[in-house]
């Protein structure tokens, strides 16, 4: 069968959007691998049918990429894209052979995620005050989120008041690819939260009711309003080099485990499709074992 190069990339975008679900973000970031990897096999080796691209061209622009400067990791998301790509091709019969089939991924520097300790977290919800106005209680309210459930900052963007179910103490989260999950949460978080949903109905005459969580005009929160707020309060507590939301949730994640979770509950918790993703944080885990037997151990 024969198609040209845009209409596949086209058709395999749309595979991902309306089979796959996946999210806004992630189509995003395949779309534009694929089009920067097209445009460098059109530059490079002239105008090429699907079938004909050989692994050669791909490790061509692969060597480019680390050239340029490209850590692995970001080699190894193209990696993916091209994968999924090409598996989707074969599938739809375009290709007969997947030319990624001998293509090897680069070793990556397995860096443990950063996290917040325990004392600089009790600080935070303890001693740090809150201004006492709306943008405050948000405030106060989307950190102890984040820290409680170990929820996505997309999750949390979109969280909805009717996903906050008081009966079980518990909140439903769509993660990633559409996944549900029930994520339960303590009486202290469970009261939080229904205060501040009473305080916004005196607060604002009009405000976007779906939402959890709005800002000081009633609307939605976007993205940057909750990186900053996280990074302006973690400012105050810790020295560690990354302040984002997705160091809260590495936080929830290793004070679990470093408490006994069981991995398997610490995976659904976050949402993992996979344990090797949650297996991370077995690392900080046996880091803190080191650290006690070294302090507690006669021979150590």
């Amino acid at each position: 069968m024969s198609i040209t190069i845009p209409k596949a990339v086209q058709q395999f975008i749309d595979y991902l959007k309306f089979q796959k679900r996946y999210s806004q973000h992630t189509i995003i970031s395949y779309h534009t691998d694929l089009v920067a990897f097209f445009d460098f096999i059109e530059l490079t080796f002239g105008n090429t049918a699907l079938p004909d691209i050989k692994a050669a061209f791909i490790r061509t622009w692969l060597a480019s990429l680390k050239d340029q400067g490209m850590e692995a990791k970001s080699i190894n998301r193209k990696i993916s894209t091209l994968k999924s790509f090409f598996k989707y091709q074969l599938k739809e019969e375009i290709v007969q052979v997947s030319p990624m089939s001998t293509i090897i991924s680069p070793k990556t520097n397995k860096r443990l995620p950063q996290f917040v300790e325990k004392a600089d977290i009790n600080t935070l919800f303890s001693y740090v005050e809150f201004p006492d106005d709306w943008q405050g209680k948000t405030e106060r309210v989307l950190l102890q989120l984040f820290y409680n459930t170990g929820i996505r900052q997309a999750e949390l963007v979109s969280l909805k008041e009717s996903q906050v179910d008081a009966f079980k103490s518990s909140i439903k989260v769509m993660g990633k690819g559409n996944k549900e999950r029930i994520i339960p949460i303590s009486k202290e978080l469970l009261a939080l939260l229904k205060d501040y949903m009473a305080e916004k109905r005196k607060a604002f005459d009009q405000y976007d009711q779906e939402f959890l969580l709005v800002n000081d005009k009633g609307k939605k929160l976007y993205p940057k309003y909750v990186y900053n707020a996280v990074k302006k309060y973690l400012s105050k507590i810790t020295t560690i080099s990354k302040k984002s939301p997705h160091v809260l949730r590495h936080t929830f994640a290793t004070h679990l485990m470093n408490n006994g979770a069981d991995l398997n509950a610490v995976k659904e918790l976050l949402g993992h499709s996979s344990l090797a993703a949650t297996q991370i944080y077995t690392h900080n885990s046996i880091e803190k074992l080191k650290d006690i037997h070294k302090k507690a151990h006669p021979k150590a």
